[in-house]
Parts: structure tokens; C-alpha cells; sequence
């Protein structure tokens, strides 16, 4: 079966991709959709062929904290030990962008390893990925000020989305920065007074 091109054919051969397809249960989400909870079970690897998701450390008092961006053609690397040693999940994924979808379920995801090298090159990849991003976190919660933070975390909202547009709100933005609303609205109109962006309803237009 032919499936259209996506950001997945960037990271793997069509022979994988259509391995991948055939074993993989597709689903597609709206952004917003939840589709991982910390403790829940990990029955199946998500791999997003379309879209964008964002994961989070959620603490128990419910504050949440932004790790990093999931775009297409990438995969959960939380995921893949906590499913292969039957572990809870660990993070919190949801959509940021409309997503399609693939979800392998564990025992294609141990055989897949076992069969395919470029797979686990795939993976190897993306821990590597991952692990130089949580170190970028770590670096700018222990050394940067919240406003450094926020500026960095609008432009990589504007390169994972390809959009100068974004759709967000002051709380979610305090959200995946792990402070308050109003800190955030104080320093969003710092930067509108600098001129770096345009603020709207909802809406920040970066320039």
C-alpha cells in the first residue's frame, strides 16, 4: 500500500515505513488531545508521521514543565524503555499541532530491533536528540533568567510550527515554563515594547 510522503521518509527507508504501517495501529489527533498521562501504561510506541506534540514533566501539586517538541517523523525515546522493561509512563504528551499518528505496539517494537538495523539507528538517533535537548533545559532553569527562557521557548515554537503566528496563551506559555501567568504577561509586553513581537488575543505575532 502507498502512503503519502511525510517527515517520517526523512528518517527511515520506504521499506521500514511501509514495515512500520503494517504493524503499527494510525491514529489521528486534534491539537489539544492528551495521548500519554504520567503512570499510565505503555502499551504501544507512538511514532508521529504528521503534526507536533509536546512533552512534560508533570509534578504532583499539577504544575507542569515543557521538556521538549516531538515533530514528525520522530518518536518518544521515554516510551521505549518504560515499555520494554513494563514500566509506567513517565511524561505527559500532548498535541501541539494536528497529528497523525503511528502507535507499535511493544512486541513489533522488541522484534523491529532485533530485525531491522536501521531502526535502531533510528533510536539511537533520537536519544541523542533528546538527551542534548534535556540539557539545554537543564542549562536554562539552573543559569538563564525566566526572560531568556521565554524568548527561547516562543522561537522554538516558531520552528517547530514553521509559523511566525502563534496560537497560545500567557498560561500556557507559564505552564510549559513552570512560573506564573502574570510573570509571563509582564515580560510578553517587555518584548512587544522592544518590538520583537505583536501581542493579540490568544495570539503573539513574532517580528
Amino acid at each position: 500500500m502507498h502512503h503519502p510522503k511525510t517527515a517520517l521518509d526523512l528518517q527511515i527507508s520506504a521499506s521500514l515505513k511501509e514495515k512500520l504501517y503494517q504493524n503499527s495501529i494510525v491514529k489521528s489527533y486534534k491539537a489539544g488531545d492528551v495521548i500519554m498521562n504520567e503512570n499510565s501504561r505503555i502499551n504501544a510506541i507512538p511514532i508521529i508521521a504528521k503534526g507536533v506534540l509536546s512533552i512534560f514533566r508533570t509534578e504532583e501539586d499539577g504544575r507542569e514543565i515543557l521538556l521538549y517538541y516531538l515533530q514528525a517523523g520522530e518518536s518518544c525515546v521515554m516510551s521505549f524503555l518504560g515499555g520494554l522493561h513494563n514500566e509506567n509512563c513517565r511524561i505527559k504528551a500532548s498535541v501541539e499541532e494536528d497529528a497523525e499518528i503511528l502507535f507499535l505496539p511493544i512486541d513489533k517494537f522488541s522484534l523491529f530491533m532485533k530485525e531491522y538495523p536501521q531502526w535502531l539507528e533510528y533510536i539511537f538517533q533520537l536519544y541523542h536528540k533528546r538527551f542534548e535537548e534535556l540539557l539545554e533545559i537543564i542549562d536554562a532553569i539552573s543559569f538563564k533568567k525566566v526572560d531568556e527562557r521565554l524568548w527561547m521557548l516562543l522561537n522554538k515554537k516558531r520552528e517547530v510550527s514553521g509559523k511566525m503566528i502563534l496560537n497560545v496563551s500567557h498560561e500556557q506559555l507559564a505552564n510549559e515554563l513552570g512560573t506564573a501567568r502574570v510573570v509571563v504577561s509582564r515580560l510578553l509586553k517587555l518584548l512587544e515594547e522592544d518590538g520583537k513581537l505583536k501581542l493579540g488575543r490568544n495570539k503573539i505575532t513574532l517580528r
